[in-house]
Formats: structure tokens, sequence, C-alpha cells
């Protein structure tokens, strides 16, 4: 990787083009598919955005490729959620800044407050910031900011465009805050392949308790699936989630824990964490994602 990172850095160097003119395209290279969606909400046609990751693709293990870095020494724009969820692309846009490449890390948007701290990640918080839909409002507003400073004469485009998706997420927090009042505070008690809902918990008002911590590069192991089946059995949990872009096999050997214990747990279905569905699908969407796991989360609880 040091090499190819070495050899794209050299390339880039040598190439590197004039400023553009206000007729050429923006091109923004983003991360996360959630990131990919804010980014061309935004910038509507005035952009050209280029995600790395796709549908369920885990950014904490995610590595660059070649066409990756081809991709994102060509970029005008890079953006990426920051925290060090895309813990190992910290070398890579530590390469294009220093080539003068313009970086925005979403989680430097947000105010500490509104951060959750932790211990258990090389950051110390919490780096899944999109599930508070306060703090992608927050971001969204920023980010606004942020492409009308480097595109000055697109600036009111992107302010209308910001407009238009914060009456949206504000619409969205209503009917899943209404969706959510359908399940009594003691149900809601939400366990995942990993920690990647804290901020969902803590607006919604539900425990949260993953099997692999904060991010997936730690494997649970026997004690984890011993201690977290006994809490399921003691609280009465109905239900138990996989997620999207982690595999099956920690939360299915979790369901058979709480079995050998005599006692029985449903995997009450599929939640997107790390990733968005397919583009092709409404949970390819920010709002449709947040949305379709809501109301898996709700149902399969009652």
């Amino acid at each position: 990787m040091k090499k190819i990172i070495a050899f794209v850095f050299t390339m880039v160097c040598i190439g590197c083009k004039p400023a553009k003119n206000n007729n050429e395209v923006y091109t923004i290279v983003t991360t996360t598919t959630m990131i990919t969606d804010l980014v061309k909400t935004i910038g509507g046609d005035k952009v050209a955005v280029k995600g790395m990751m796709g549908a369920g693709v885990d950014p904490h293990l995610y590595k660059a490729s070649a066409g990756d870095l081809t991709k994102l020494s060509k970029a005008d724009l890079i953006v990426y959620n920051g925290l060090h969820l895309e813990g190992k692309l910290v070398e890579v846009f530590e390469k294009m800044n220093s080539i003068g490449k313009t970086t925005l890390a979403l989680g430097d948007f947000l105010p500490k407050e509104q951060v959750i701290h932790s211990e258990a990640f090389a950051s110390a918080h919490d780096p899944h910031i999109w599930f508070s839909i306060k703090n992608w409002k927050t971001i969204t507003l920023k980010l606004v900011a942020e492409l009308g400073k480097l595109q000055p004469q697109h600036a009111a485009y992107f302010q209308e465009k910001g407009n238009a998706y914060l009456a949206a997420l504000i619409r969205l927090e209503v009917e899943l805050k209404t969706k959510v009042e359908e399940l009594p505070i003691e149900q809601r008690i939400l366990v995942t392949a990993h920690d990647a809902f804290s901020y969902f918990g803590k607006e919604f008002k539900f425990n949260v308790v993953g099997l692999q911590g904060l991010s997936t590069a730690t494997e649970a192991g026997v004690k984890d699936v011993q201690r977290i089946s006994n809490f399921i059995i003691e609280n009465k949990v109905k239900a138990i989630f996989v997620e999207s872009s982690v595999p099956k096999r920690t939360v299915e050997a979790l369901q058979a824990a709480v079995a050998s214990k005599g006692s029985k747990v449903a995997i009450g279905g599929e939640l997107f964490s790390d990733a968005l569905g397919s583009p092709l699908e409404e949970t390819g969407t920010y709002v449709g994602m947040f949305r379709s796991n809501v109301n898996t989360i709700v149902d399969a609880l009652k």
C-alpha cells in the first residue's frame, strides 16, 4: 500500500493541474455512502461526485485501491467522515493534504458536545455521527457554507439545496419520533453486531448493546457472546439485529448462545449501519436508510 501511495503521490506532483475556471466541472470524491448521498444532494448538478465505497462496504476496514488513489489525486475536494472511521485511509488523506488537496472531515464540523466520547476507539470519539439527525443537520449547514466558499458562483444554489434537505431532515425527525413512541421505554433495547448506534440510542432513548464495540476491526470473543446472551435473557429482549456491512455470524452465534440456555431471541432483521443500501432502492439514501432502520427496529421489538 505504501508503495502505491508513493507512486500516485509522485505522479500527481508531476502532473499537477492549474486551478479550474468557473465553467469546468468541480469534482468531489467522497468516502462512505452516507457522505456521497449528502454531497450529491447539496451539490446537485454543479458538482461531479465520485464515491469510493458502495452499498454494504465497511469503512472501518476499507483500504484504498490504486484506482481510488488516482480518483483522489484528480479531485478538487475530498470529503470524508473523520474521527478515525476510515482508519486505514488516514495516511492517504495526509498525503493528499501534503500536495495541496482540499479535504473536509465532517466530524470536525460538530461542536464537542454533539460528539460522543469513547476511550474504546482510536480517536477517543464515536465516529458514527450520522445516526444523530441533529448532527446531520449541523453537518448539512456547514457543508453548504464550505461549498459556497469553494464555488462562490454557486453559493445561492447550494443554499437552496441545503434548505430543502434540512426541511426533509426535520420531517424525518418528526416521523421517526412518532414511530419510536409505539415502543415503551423498557422495550427500547437494541442489540446489534457492533456498537454503531450510540448516537441513535441517545437521540431516541434506546439502550444500545454492540457485540464488537465501536469498530468492526475488533472481533467479538466468547466472553462477549456469553455476557450479552445473559443480558438478552435477563431483559427479555425479543429481537437482535444483523447489519448489512458486518458478517452475520456473530449475531447468529449470539442467537445460538441464547438458545443453549433454554431461551429464545429472534433475528429482527437487517439494519444499515456503516453503509447505505443499494442506490436503486429507498435505503440507498440517508433518509430512506434511517426510516427503514427505525421501522425494522420498532416492529421487531414490539
